[in-house]
C-alpha cells in the first residue's frame, strides 16, 4: 500500500513534520516520487513504527539509527533499556515518563530558582537523567538537592562547593568510562559471542548491568564515605583540639 505524507504520519501515530525529520536525518529512506508527488509504502510504516517505538522506551536518535542499521542486535537493546532506566509501563505516545519531571517542576519542589539549578547542572553536580532528547529528573534529584543545601546552610560557599564539584566530576567520569570499558571487554563481549549458556543473551546482559550497577555503586560508596572520613580526621589530627579529635573519631566509627 502507498501512502501520501500525511496519511503515512496519521497511520504512524506522527505528525508531517515528525515525519520529514526522521527522513532529515537518514532515518527513513526516501520515498517514490511522481512529479512532485511523494509516495510512501508499508516499509516506509513499519520503520517509522520502530522508530517511535525506540525512542518511546528512551533510545536516542544516534541509537536508534544503529539499531535500523542494524549495528545493534536484541542483546544491546535491552542493554540501552536498562541503561535508560525508564519507569514501567511506558508512557503513553508524547507524555513524559511517569515518575518524571523537568527542570522546572524541580525548582518549584525545592525551592531553589531555576537559573541556580542550572548552574548546578553545569558543574555536574546534578545530573538529569536522559531519556530520548528529553532530560528528565525524579524525586532522587530532589535528595541531591536537598543534600547541597545542608552544605550551604552550614557555612560553605556555593563556589567553592561548585569547584569540589568539578574536582568530583573529573574523577568520576574517568572511573566511570573506565568501567564501561571492562563492562564491555569482560561482560557484554563474551556474552554476545555466546558464552553465556542458553539464557538469551539479551536477558544474561541486561541481568548483569543491573547486578554490576549495584555491585559498583556499593564500592565507591564505600570507598569515598571511608576515605572522606580518613581526610577529615588527617585534617583534624594536624590542626585540631584533642576532644575535637575524639568527637570526630567517635562519629568515624
Amino acid at each position: 500500500m502507498e501512502y501520501r505524507v500525511e496519511q503515512l504520519a496519521t497511520e504512524a501515530g506522527l505528525s508531517v513534520d515528525t515525519v520529514r525529520f526522521y527522513q532529515g536525518r537518514g532515518l527513513l529512506h526516501p520515498p517514490r516520487r511522481v512529479g512532485r508527488v511523494a509516495w510512501y509504502d508499508d516499509d516506509h510504516l513499519t520503520r517509522l513504527v520502530r522508530i517511535r517505538d525506540l525512542q518511546r522506551r528512551g533510545f536516542t536518535l544516534a541509537t536508534i539509527v544503529r539499531v535500523l542499521e542494524g549495528e545493534l542486535d536484541e542483546a544491546d537493546e535491552a542493554l540501552v533499556d536498562a541503561l535508560s532506566a525508564r519507569p514501567a509501563p511506558a508512557a503513553p505516545q508524547g507524555a513524559p515518563p511517569a515518575g518524571t519531571f523537568d527542570l522546572e517542576v524541580l525548582a518549584e519542589r525545592t525551592g531553589v530558582p531555576v537559573a541556580l539549578l542550572r548552574s548546578l547542572e553545569r558543574e555536574h553536580l546534578l545530573v538529569p537523567q536522559r531519556i530520548g532528547a528529553d532530560e528528565r529528573y525524579t524525586d532522587d534529584d530532589i535528595g541531591v538537592v536537598a543534600a547541597g543545601l545542608v552544605l550551604l546552610e552550614h557555612g560553605v560557599p556555593l563556589s567553592d562547593l561548585l569547584d569540589v564539584a568539578r574536582l568530583h566530576h573529573a574523577a568520576t567520569e574517568t572511573v566511570a568510562r573506565r568501567a564501561v570499558e571492562l563492562f564491555a571487554d569482560h561482560v557484554r563481549a563474551p556474552q554476545r559471542d555466546g558464552g553465556g549458556g542458553a539464557e538469551n543473551p539479551a536477558t544474561r546482559l541486561a541481568d548483569a548491568y543491573t547486578a554490576m550497577l549495584g555491585a559498583v555503586t556499593t564500592l565507591v560508596t564505600h570507598h569515598f564515605t571511608r576515605t572522606l572520613q580518613r581526610a577529615a580526621l588527617d585534617q583534624i589530627e594536624h590542626a585540631a583540639a584533642t576532644d575535637e579529635l575524639a568527637a570526630a573519631r567517635g562519629r568515624a566509627g
